[in-house]
């Protein structure tokens, strides 16, 4: 698809007032395709934008922000995409909605179609998609397609289903009204900074649309009037589906193909479906491409739940260690934006080890006070 097929007369009057009313995604309706407040019942975007100060200690970073999308319908930025498209079916009146998807993307189409009333087939990899996303899926009423194959294999199933029988293609790389609805991540940064961009974003890299769309939402702000430049975007990927890192190094277009072998299963793609434009975009920022280990993502992982009380998916966590990898690298007055993109409540597999000890004791208050994790602190009051 056209990467931006959706232009608006630019300028101050597009963004919203303090005082207008609406609340969430819907505030930016004059710079959306269509106004979904009334017909889509899910509350979407409005999503926090945490300044950490553990976590900016940790990291020397004291201009840290996270922009926490775990706090969606369903735990992830996918809510966004999924709200306008389904406010787009409804309008069109689709008979049902389909998705391919990693977990999160057939997670959100699952909920948002239950609460619109849509049937929803989406398509996942037998390989590799959790389980528990899976079990979600269904619990929301899904038509569950476990493809005998990689998430490319089901997404190109996905679309020809779509072509054959025409519902409604809600795939992420093929419908434009996705990349309308996550660049308003970049607007809800924009204003929660006081009218203002930061100076670096590290963002988590699959098909990169995410990406993308974020640099997207940067330059409509630019040309309206509202930021005079663009962030450096950082897009970051696991290094077992690294190819626009390849592409972005080689100074090329386009990639090789590569077998996705992560953890980091909501970015685990292989052959990127928006990868051209993710690459030109971050280029566009003057920005680069990172890979980041496994290891390093189970460590960012760590570090956001024990610092923040944020628990992340290895996805949702890859942007940040991103970040980690630059350490040292920003001065400390940069603003350093992370985005913190799924939660890690849908999946127990990921979760970091835990630091305290259990305390087993009988129902007693003083075998509790004499426990050795207890007794110090009870001697030091």
């Amino acid at each position: 698809m056209s990467a931006h097929p959706y232009t608006y007369p630019y300028g101050p009057a597009l963004l919203p007032r303090p005082d207008e009313p609406g609340t969430g995604m819907w505030r930016w309706r004059r710079l959306l395709p269509l106004d979904g407040s009334a017909l889509y019942p899910l509350p979407v975007g409005g999503t926090p934008l945490v300044a950490p100060p553990r976590l900016r200690a940790a990291l020397g970073l004291p201009g840290l922000v996270l922009k926490d999308e775990t706090r969606g319908p369903t735990g992830s930025n996918k809510d966004r995409a999924t709200a306008l498209c389904l406010a787009d079916a409804l309008q069109r009146g689709a008979p049902a909605v389909v998705c391919a998807s990693s977990g999160n993307l057939a997670v959100s189409l699952a909920a948002g179609a239950a609460a619109v009333g849509l049937p929803a087939y989406v398509f996942v990899s037998a390989r590799t998609a959790s389980p528990a996303k899976i079990a979600l899926m269904r619990a929301f009423g899904a038509h569950v397609v476990r493809v005998d194959g990689w998430y490319e294999d089901a997404y190109r199933l996905s679309e020809a289903v779509c072509a054959r029988l025409g519902w409604y293609n809600r795939n992420t790389g093929s419908n434009p009204l996705c990349v309308e609805a996550k660049k308003t991540v970049a607007f809800e940064v924009w204003e929660q900074l006081g009218g203002r961009l930061p100076d670096v974003a590290y963002v988590p890299v699959g098909d990169g649309v995410t990406v993308a769309a974020f640099v997207h939402g940067c330059e409509e702000l630019v040309r309206c009037g509202a930021a005079a430049r663009l962030p450096r975007v950082i897009g970051v990927q696991a290094a077992g589906a690294a190819p626009l890192v390849h592409a972005y190094r080689a100074g090329r277009p386009d990639w090789t193909p590569v077998t996705s072998q992560t953890i980091a299963d909501g970015i685990g793609v292989g052959d990127p479906c928006f990868g051209r434009e993710a690459l030109a975009a971050v280029r566009r920022t003057d920005g680069e491409f990172v890979a980041v280990s496994d290891d390093a993502i189970r460590e960012a992982i760590a570090l956001l739940a024990h610092t923040t009380g944020l628990l992340a998916e290895p996805a949702g966590a890859a942007a940040l260690a991103g970040a980690m990898a630059h350490h040292g690298r920003w001065p400390e007055e940069t603003c350093v934006l992370v985005l913190v993109t799924g939660t890690g409540l849908k999946d127990h597999r990921w979760l970091p080890p835990a630091p305290g000890p259990t305390i087993d004791i009988p129902a007693d208050l003083e075998a509790f006070l004499r426990h050795p994790a207890v007794a110090p602190r009870v001697a030091a009051r």
